[in-house]
């Protein structure tokens, strides 16, 4: 399991094409009937949807900083479970981190922890002999980092790939395809990126099928395979990450730990009359029994846990829900613009991020399900929003009504909020204790004021120390995208508190 063939598709900065060639690598090896395990650096949500497309199978994510380097391999290691080879696209430039974090969260960091060679994807536009300078300085710039070939992109025509490699011939690196510019390969962008795959289905397909076709046209499929096959062995003492969780114990209320059932004054009585040894021992059995099958049944109960999804709420981690059920819950998806019902028996409610600024129409327009999600907010319930999820339970987006959980309204913003934040819990929640220390990441155009409520989500520790989100009742709702594998706890205190809410 551990010499799983891979590879890592990476490039000089963004925009050189490393989707189109990791999704059509990913799709043309599907074809060839290798079963091909998806991943992405970094925590995008959106290019996993298309790799899924591909593969036919969960993309999913590797991503230093919010897992931590430790968690890479044993979750790449879960995701590829049972294929024959696996495919990680990279994210931004190749040596590009985590702000202020040195090479942290880098496409080179974990490709290094995989001990994965790497594929350059090179925008070869408006060059030529420059092309060998670029790949010899990302070739040597860190001697752990093996970079085993070159695809160039956007090439104009067979002259112009003729000098390329050329040029190459001297940097050492073989040219393993060469691409041509295809306009049907490009697929929309909007706001914060790539369109989702659930808002353009049969188009997204038709993409996928032509970065495939592109790939299989251009590029050396059986080198790009024996490259991966190369990989050798991951790291001594990795093992696949799993969700399964140790038994959790149900507390009871706070407050009810000490206090006895009430008894007739008479019974009390014909107790005491009663030899020691003997009431004691009946006590004890009658006490154990009834601890026994109390803790059992609660224990036993599997609470509903619905998840938004549908095209307003596509962002969410494959792990989250594995999470979810490993606890012990009954994961049921449904979709906030189609379903005027929360689904039957909802214990609690997880609604992740999207992009509700784009459907703030159809969503406000579901009436009956917006009253569903206030009461069951308004019951004590757990509820946990992330980003898209904190817009819907405000009391308006964009003037439009939304559920009314939050006394905050939600508006679009030509201001990009993107990056890494180091946070911790401020107070007691459904998903952590005070002092918990997570890691997350924001990624909106949209503001929410107030930014925090009485008693906030968050304390943000870095880039700027500041408060943020909402924890009222059973809602933890904030900005912040977390993973819930760094942390597995949250899962099970969610959960936990699904079965005694």
């Amino acid at each position: 399991m551990s010499s799983v063939p891979r590879l890592v598709v990476a490039a000089p900065s963004s925009g050189s094409g490393k989707t189109t060639v990791a999704t059509g690598l990913m799709a043309a090896f599907a074809a060839r009937g290798l079963a091909v395990s998806p991943h992405k650096v970094g925590p995008d949500y959106i290019d996993p949807g298309y790799h899924a497309l591909a593969t036919g199978r969960t993309g999913r994510n590797l991503d230093a900083y919010l897992c931590g380097p430790e968690l890479v391999a044993p979750l790449f290691l879960h995701g590829a479970r049972g294929c024959d080879i696996a495919v990680v696209e990279g994210v931004m430039g190749l040596y590009d981190g985590a702000a202020g974090e040195g090479e942290l969260a880098s496409t080179a960091h974990v490709a290094k922890l995989l001990r994965a060679p790497v594929v350059l994807v090179v925008d070869a536009s408006s060059q030529s002999q420059s092309v060998a300078a670029l790949v010899h300085g990302f070739a040597s710039w860190d001697p752990e980092v093996r970079v085993g070939g070159v695809i160039l992109n956007k090439v104009a025509s067979d002259r112009h790939e003729e000098l390329l490699r050329e040029a190459l011939d001297s940097a050492g690196v073989p040219v393993l395809g060469a691409l041509r510019r295809v306009r049907q390969v490009d697929t929309p962008s909007r706001h914060l990126g790539l369109v989702p795959v659930a808002e353009r289905r049969s188009a997204a397909v038709e993409a996928v099928a032509a970065m495939a076709a592109q790939v299989v046209a251009g590029c050396d499929l059986d080198a790009v395979e024996a490259l991966a096959r190369a990989a050798g062995e991951l790291p001594g003492g990795s093992a696949p990450w799993t969700p399964a969780c140790p038994p959790t114990h149900p507390t009871r209320p706070a407050g009810k730990r000490d206090e006895e059932p009430a008894r007739p004054v008479g019974k009390r009585d014909e107790e005491s009359a009663r030899p020691v040894g003997e009431r004691g021992e009946e006590s004890a059995r009658a006490a154990g029994k009834w601890g026994e099958e109390s803790a059992r049944a609660v224990r036993e109960r599997v609470p509903v846990v619905a998840v938004a999804g549908g095209a307003a709420f596509t962002f969410s981690y494959a792990e989250h829900t594995e999470l979810l059920t490993a606890a012990g819950a009954e994961v049921v998806t449904f979709d906030p613009l189609r379903d005027e019902e929360l689904p039957e028996g909802t214990a609690g409610l997880v609604i992740g991020g999207g992009f509700p600024e784009v459907y703030a129409g159809e969503l406000s327009a579901n009436e009956p399900l917006r009253k569903a999600v206030a009461a069951l907010a308004l019951s004590g319930a757990p509820v946990a929003a992330e980003c898209a999820g904190l817009l819907y339970l405000c009391r308006e987006l964009d003037g439009r009504p939304m559920c009314g959980v939050l006394d905050a309204t939600a508006r679009m913003s030509e201001r990009l909020t993107l990056g890494y934040r180091d946070a911790v819990a401020v107070g007691d929640s459904v998903l952590a204790v005070a002092g918990t220390r997570m890691r997350g990441h924001e990624f909106h155009r949209t503001v929410v004021e107030p930014g925090a409520g009485a008693s906030p989500a968050w304390g943000m520790r870095a880039p700027v120390r500041r408060v943020e989100g909402f924890v009222q009742q059973g809602v933890h709702a904030s900005y912040l995208h977390t993973h819930w594998a760094s942390e597995p706890g949250v899962a099970r205190r969610f959960v936990e508190r699904c079965r005694t809410s």
